[in-house]
C-alpha cells in the first residue's frame, strides 16, 4: 500500500536550499530498544524480580534512564536511589550497546542515497558522547556522518539548538541549509528553534505525549525513502 507525506499547512517548498540532513538517534536511525530494555531487565533479574515485557519498556526509550528507571522500579529521578540505579544501568547498557541494536529497515538506502544526491548528514542526540560515539563507529557511521553531537557535546540538550548548530557548524553548513529528522517532539522544538525545516518519523518510540500530528513539524514519514522523495520533490 503506497503511503503518503503528512505536510504542515504551514510547510514551504524549502529542499532547493538543503545541504545536510540531521538525525536524532534512537528511534530514527537505530532501533536500540532491545539493548536498553535487556540492560534494564538484566538488573531485575540481578535482584530476583520479574522482567518488564518488552512492550512495556519501548515506548519509553526516548526518555532514557529516566524512563527506564521508572518502569522498572517506580523511581524517579528526585529519589535518592535514583543516581545508583541510573549508573548501573548505565554500566550494563555499555556493555551490551550493539548486541541487538541495529539501523531500522531502510537506513542504509536512506543514506546512501543522499550521498548519491550531494547532500551530507549527520547525528545529534541526547545520547551522552558515552554511548553515541562508540554506536556511530560500531555502525560504520563515524567516517560518513559529517557531525555526531551527542547529549553532554555542547552544555545544552534538545530541545536546545545548541546541538543542532553545532553539527551545522562542524558540517559546513548554514543552519538553514539542514533539515532535523527525529521522533520526539523535542526534536521538533530543537529544530524549529535552530532555524531548519524539521521531518518527524512514524516508526520511531513517539514516547507517551501528545500525537506526533501535534508535534508541528513540516513533513511526517512513514518509511525512510519518504525522506529521500521529499528532499527531491521541487528540487
Amino acid at each position: 500500500m503506497s503511503t503518503v507525506l503528512t505536510r504542515s499547512p504551514a510547510a514551504v517548498p524549502v529542499r532547493a536550499a538543503i545541504r545536510a540532513v540531521l538525525f536524532d538517534l534512537d528511534g530514527t536511525l537505530i532501533d536500540s530498544a532491545p539493548d536498553l530494555a535487556g540492560a534494564t531487565n538484566e538488573m531485575l533479574t540481578a535482584r530476583g524480580l520479574p522482567q518488564v515485557p518488552f512492550e512495556r519498556l519501548r515506548p519509553m526509550v526516548g526518555s532514557g534512564a529516566r524512563g527506564m528507571m521508572g518502569i522498572a522500579f517506580g523511581v524517579t529521578p528526585t529519589e535518592p536511589a535514583f543516581p545508583a540505579l541510573r549508573d548501573e544501568f548505565f554500566d550494563r547498557y555499555e556493555q551490551r550497546l550493539l548486541q541487538d541494536t541495529h539501523p531500522f529497515d531502510g537506513i542504509a538506502a536512506m543514506l546512501q542515497a543522499l550521498r548519491e544526491d550531494g547532500l551530507s548528514w549527520g547525528i545529534v542526540t541526547n545520547k551522552s558522547e558515552r554511548f553515541a560515539l562508540p554506536l556511530a563507529r560500531g555502525l560504520g557511521w563515524s567516517t560518513q556522518a559529517a557531525a555526531v553531537v551527542g547529549g553532554d557535546t555542547t552544555p545544552h540538550a534538545k530541545p536546545h539548538p545548541e546541538p543542532l548548530l553545532e553539527a551545522a557548524r562542524r558540517a559546513g553548513v548554514a543552519p538553514h541549509e539542514c533539515v532535523y529528522v527525529g521522533d520526539d517532539a523535542r526534536d521538533i522544538l530543537a529544530g524549529r528553534a535552530a532555524g531548519m525545516p524539521t521531518v518527524a518519523v512514524r516508526w520511531g518510540y513517539l514516547g507517551q505525549g501528545e500525537s506526533i500530528d501535534a508535534w508541528g513539524a513540516d513533513v511526517i514519514i512513514d518509511t525512510p525513502s519518504q525522506l529521500i522523495d521529499w528532499l527531491r520533490e521541487d528540487a
